[in-house]
């Protein structure tokens, strides 16, 4: 697991595979002498190196170094394998890679007991959140029915499928969580005010279990949209007399941004 894979580390000089590459390669060779391969085939030391690299990069950006695997297995009795989950912990996350079912054991119940007892042992390791996706062919309704909150999608899948991003809390009850939308407009000649206010106060979130999932701002920035979650309706109303978030507004007075909140649902 390499939370983070876009980060960037320089590479050292010996990062030029050694071994010679597919015959589907291509190579580019630059004026400097370095060499970009382009290969068609596994490359283990690859993988490996690149995994050392971006964790501790990620440790270190983030204090973070408890990564774990996570894996659930059930075998039958005459020791072949039935069902499978793989997944990861990693600074109070939990994330899951892959859950199968064997097609002739299939509604038997095994992906609710694999999905719980990685749960158990995630919330045994001080985690309190859980992410995976599931393409649209998958089972995105069976982690909907589990608990798991659409956090967002991607279009383009081949056959015109989506893949699904899914969030869970192993805190609270997911069925108490809280999704709002907010239209934000900002009055004339108070626009870079409004968006300071907002940055501020939207870091209050945390401290009443709410979190934004989407910030979207027009291109003239006077208007924003915001996608917040809150892990219950207490948290939201908690955080709507939150006595900073309201010093903050006072502070504005006539130059405070406009909001008209609705809560919404996935469909």
């Amino acid at each position: 697991m390499t939370t983070g894979n876009d980060a960037t580390t320089t590479p050292p000089t010996d990062a030029t595979p050694t071994t010679d590459p597919a015959p589907s390669a291509r190579r580019d060779r630059a004026g400097s002498g370095d060499t970009l391969t382009v290969l068609a085939t596994a490359d283990p030391e690859l993988t490996a190196r690149l995994d050392r690299e971006l964790t501790a990069f990620n440790n270190q950006a983030t204090g973070a170094d408890d990564e774990a695997e996570l894996n659930v297995r059930v075998t039958d009795a005459d020791g072949d394998l039935v069902a499978g989950l793989t997944g990861w912990t990693w600074g109070g996350c939990a994330g899951i890679n892959m859950i199968w079912v064997r097609a002739d054991r299939r509604a038997e119940g095994w992906g609710g007991r694999l999905l719980r007892a990685f749960e158990e042992e995630a919330g045994r390791r001080g985690c309190t959140e859980v992410s995976v996706s599931s393409f649209s062919f998958q089972a995105p309704e069976f982690y909907r029915r589990h608990g798991y909150l659409d956090t967002g999608r991607r279009e383009g899948i081949p056959g015109g499928h989506v893949d699904h991003h899914f969030w869970k809390s192993l805190r609270t009850d997911p069925a108490a969580a809280l999704r709002v939308v907010a239209l934000v407009e900002f009055p004339d000649g108070a626009v870079e005010a409004g968006q300071r206010y907002e940055d501020a106060v939207l870091g209050l979130l945390g401290r009443h279990g709410g979190r934004v999932e989407r910030r979207l701002r027009t291109g003239d920035g006077r208007t924003e949209v915001h996608l917040i979650r809150f892990d219950t309706r207490a948290g939201y109303d908690a955080f709507l007399v939150d006595p900073e978030r309201m010093a903050l507004r006072a502070a504005l007075g006539d130059a405070a941004p406009t909001a008209r909140v609705l809560e919404v649902h996935e469909v």
